[in-house]
């Protein structure tokens, strides 16, 4: 893919991203979903970390080696026209320069990057992310790479996994210090995962900096109502391609009962 093509998916898929009128972004793990999503007519495919990793043989959070995963974004990119924003994890413990020059090499228009340290399996401290995503943005733009970066912020995911009894609107202040740090480190979106009740929602979404990414997990709000609090992405994760396998194990359950003979 040329610089110049390259540049121009980069700034339409920044151009999608308008609080109110949300970017909607069913996510893809292979070249055939990926071309699926563009002939439903969507204008972004976003790519699952869980999915993908999941279609190599691997677990998720950084357990693939970052060569497969990018790699295979790289297949996706080059599968279909439009733009492509790939879910980085965490960075793949990369230099950020590094980084920044394998997204280019696949041809991604946009990455994810969340704040969660998985060989430590806690959170990020703010400040050191914000330092290293605005070394990110820095080494894009030397490159004259206009990468969309969506950070995701794990505080309410790791809440949720750790089964806490704290309340999701307890944990939006502490979300929104980190968005804050985050768009002040030149971040394009921020994006507060499995965040799905109404009012928290409601109350990040005022009160971030940066247009703001929601997960459709099947508690939250729908698109229509996520649309009227403001959201600016909305993305599934790896729920859809978690359902696409529940159907292929029914329709192999229905073959297996079917008689032989």
């Amino acid at each position: 893919m040329t610089a110049e093509r390259l540049a121009s998916k980069c700034e339409l898929l920044r151009s999608l991203q308008l609080p109110g009128t949300p970017l909607v972004l069913p996510n893809a793990w292979d070249a055939a979903t990926a071309r699926a999503v563009v002939e439903a007519g969507f204008p972004v495919v976003a790519t699952t970390s869980a999915g993908v990793a999941a279609a190599l043989g691997h677990e998720d959070h950084q357990d693939a080696p970052a060569a497969e995963m990018l790699a295979a974004a790289a297949r996706i990119a080059r599968a279909v026209d439009v733009p492509v924003t790939v879910d980085a994890e965490a960075g793949y413990g990369m230099d950020p320069g590094d980084l920044v020059a394998a997204l280019g090499e696949t041809g991604a228009a946009g990455c994810n990057l969340e704040d969660t340290d998985h060989a430590e399996e806690e959170l990020r401290d703010p400040a050191q992310h914000a330092d290293w995503l605005r070394a990110v943005r820095e080494a894009a733009s030397a490159a004259d790479y206009e990468l969309v970066v969506n950070a995701r912020i794990d505080v309410f995911i790791a809440a949720f996994h750790a089964g806490s009894n704290v309340s999701q609107d307890e944990l939006v202040d502490e979300a929104l210090e980190r968005a804050a740090a985050y768009a002040e480190a030149g971040v394009d979106s921020v994006y507060p995962i499995a965040l799905w009740e109404a009012d928290p929602l409601r109350r990040f979404i005022a009160g971030s900096p940066a247009p703001v990414n929601v997960l459709k997990v099947p508690p939250a709000p729908s698109i229509a109502e996520l649309a009227e609090l403001g959201a600016a992405r909305i993305s599934w994760g790896g729920l859809l391609q978690r359902g696409s396998m529940e159907h292929f194990a029914g329709l192999l359950a229905s073959l297996a009962d079917e008689p032989v003979g």
